[in-house]
């Protein structure tokens, strides 16, 4: 768009003001002659003055005769009259010197003004937002913040993006259409006019977004939920009705909003106030462009959200985000393809296999093994070594899972050696009971936080489901450590804090959520969790359910009877196993690590294998 000049009335006046001031200067100098104070006398005396101004400093007198160069004005600075006196006495000429104060006069007036301008215009563009543009910031406030990437300057394409090949498949159909929308509604199809990604955090949505610009080659227009709400009333509709606006002029192109829940929040779902009525109002603008949204004017809107249960149904509805693509965590192959893509840039040792690298990282999100491959790169820095080994993957799994060693965190002897027996315990129950995870690594190195110890356990496939069997075995690996305090000690620690927080988690959702209780029945008493995002949904101290008084401690006894017999089983185990307990225990408090081949083979326990 060319700039436009504008006509400025006041930058006019300006100029004729100053045009008559010079003007008006130039005539009085070409009148008056400026003459010494002694001369003036002359002149007076000898009668060639008609007329006399007196100021304080000067005086200014109009002469009987012109002068020969035509002038009819004198001027002279005044001296003391006593002073010029004695002057005349001797014949001197004299003439008065006025200092010039003309620059103090300016600054007295023009600095205070001009203190009070730049005060002015910094707190008019904090006020305004920042940016450049001076006073033009304060119209801009309605504006669309999208960042605005050229179809040169994405730079990512589908081949960046690794484990979500059902997803590159199903948005593959928005790139076709981007570039041939004729050809794609040949047979009366049309482009779904908003594609919803949808998947815990760190798993690929914005790159995936990108790519889809990139593999298309149209314009991206990126924005975040968050940076349509702002304190002014109707701002983020504006917003919203600007960039829309601007996605039309650049068509074809893609929308990209990030953060969805931000925007798409149901309504209802926070008492009523200022800050809810411009959230609620925002969202109506953007489902109102929804409705006016053409497809095939080449605009295609892509949003992101990890916490779709909160978005509102309105905004769900076909129509507006007709398709939902599901991008979760990698399977195994994923993993491993995601591996190849960040490895590419680290020096990788010969013969390492990657694939065994993705069986570790069970549960791990794309940016989780992306800042895995950087962790294994500084550790094999660190050492001085010429390329990344196995060992410093598993050394760097280990760091970002179990936290960083803290080999300076110097324990007794008595507590070293009830931490040996307490991850010794676990790492038994794990070896004793079948379908548990094969124990990698057990240590006494104090890590992270709080982990005094430390028991990892490598899964060998991806698990989808559970059986309550599985569950309850798992629960008896957490609660054998506190199983090995109490038959070697005869008492037990708090080491065993997160353990227990872990169990009950297990027993509580057996009950509640599973129907795994005969007591109960075939019911759930808790309401969903998020879908994707981990942490408790209801406040500490209780869970919410629609159950009576007399079902909640039922629940609380059923909770209770599954972590007893879960510690039974656990101290069952390793008081049939109590010599291997004592020598595995005994080698870690003098190794304070062990690894898979140095702990014993214990044969599967008979009631385990009967109850599977």
């Amino acid at each position: 768009m060319e700039p436009k000049t504008h006509f400025n009335f006041w930058y006019f006046v300006i100029a004729m003001l100053a045009i008559m001031m010079i003007q008006s200067w130039w005539q009085e100098a070409q009148q008056v002659e400026t003459v010494p104070y002694s001369e003036f006398q002359t002149l007076m005396r000898d009668g060639k003055v008609a007329e006399v101004s007196v100021a304080d400093t000067y005086v200014r007198g109009i002469l009987r005769a012109p002068l020969p160069d035509g002038r009819n004005q004198i001027y002279a600075v005044r001296v003391d009259p006593d002073l010029a006196e004695d002057l005349d006495k001797f014949g001197i000429t004299y003439t008065g010197i006025v200092q010039n104060n003309f620059l103090s006069k300016i600054l007295s007036w023009v600095l205070p003004v001009l203190l009070f301008f730049v005060l002015w215009m910094y707190v008019f563009r904090r006020f305004a937002g920042g940016a450049a543009g001076g006073m033009g910031n304060l119209m801009q406030i309605g504006k669309s913040k999208a960042k605005i990437h050229m179809e040169k300057g994405i730079g990512v394409t589908f081949e960046d993006v690794a484990g979500v090949d059902e997803a590159k498949a199903e948005l593959q159909e928005v790139v076709q259409f981007l570039k041939a929308p004729e050809a794609y509604g040949r047979l009366g199809a049309r482009m779904p006019k908003g594609t919803l990604l949808v998947g815990p955090p760190g798993c690929g949505k914005t790159l995936l977004a990108r790519a889809v610009a990139g593999e298309a080659g149209v314009t991206f227009f990126s924005v975040s939920g968050s940076e349509f709400v702002e304190m002014f009333v109707g701002v983020g509709a504006s917003r919203v009705r600007d960039l829309f606006e601007q996605a039309r002029k650049s068509a074809p192109c893609i929308i990209f909003i990030d953060e969805m829940d931000a925007l798409g929040r149901a309504r209802g779902l926070t008492p009523v106030s200022g800050g809810s009525g411009e959230a609620e109002q925002t969202l109506n603008q953007l489902l109102a462009e929804l409705d006016g949204f053409d497809p095939s004017a080449g605009v295609v809107l892509l949003a992101a959200t990890n916490r779709p249960e909160i978005l509102d149904p309105a905004l769900l509805r076909p129509g507006r985000f007709d398709r939902q693509v599901l991008i979760d965590r990698p399977d195994k192959a994923g993993r491993e393809q995601i591996l190849r893509v960040h490895v590419k840039k680290i020096a990788l040792a010969r013969h390492m296999s990657l694939e065994e690298i993705a069986g570790l990282t069970a549960g791990f999100t794309g940016a989780d093994l992306a800042n895995l491959c950087n962790e294994a790169a500084i550790l094999a820095t660190r050492r001085g070594a010429e390329d990344v080994t196995a060992e410093d993957f598993v050394g760097a799994i280990e760091r970002i899972v179990a936290g960083l060693e803290k080999k300076n965190r110097l324990l007794n002897p008595y507590e070293r050696k009830v931490v040996a027996f307490h991850e010794t315990g676990h790492a038994l129950v794990a070896l004793a009971l079948p379908g548990m995870d094969p124990v990698q690594k057990i240590s006494i190195i104090p890590r992270g936080i709080g982990a005094l110890g430390y028991t990892i356990q490598r899964p060998t496939e991806d698990r989808y489901l559970m059986t309550r069997g599985e569950l309850e075995n798992k629960m008896a690996v957490l609660l054998g450590g506190r199983a090995a305090e109490m038959l070697v000690f005869a008492n037990i620690s708090t080491g065993a804090a997160d353990d227990l927080n872990k169990a009950t988690d297990i027993a509580r959702n057996m009950v509640m959520r599973y129907g795994m209780d005969e007591t109960l029945g075939q019911a759930i008493y808790i309401e969903d969790q998020p879908q994707f995002l981990t942490g408790a949904l209801h406040p500490p101290g209780g869970m919410a359910g629609n159950y009576s008084p007399e079902t909640a401690r039922e629940i609380d006894v059923a909770v209770r009877a599954l972590i007893e017999r879960a510690f039974e089983r656990a101290t069952a185990i390793l008081t049939r196993h109590r010599k291997e307990l004592d020598e595995v225990a005994a080698q870690l408090l003098e190794k304070e690590t062990l690894v898979a081949e140095d702990l014993p083979e214990i044969p599967p326990e008979p009631e385990a294998q009967a109850a599977e």
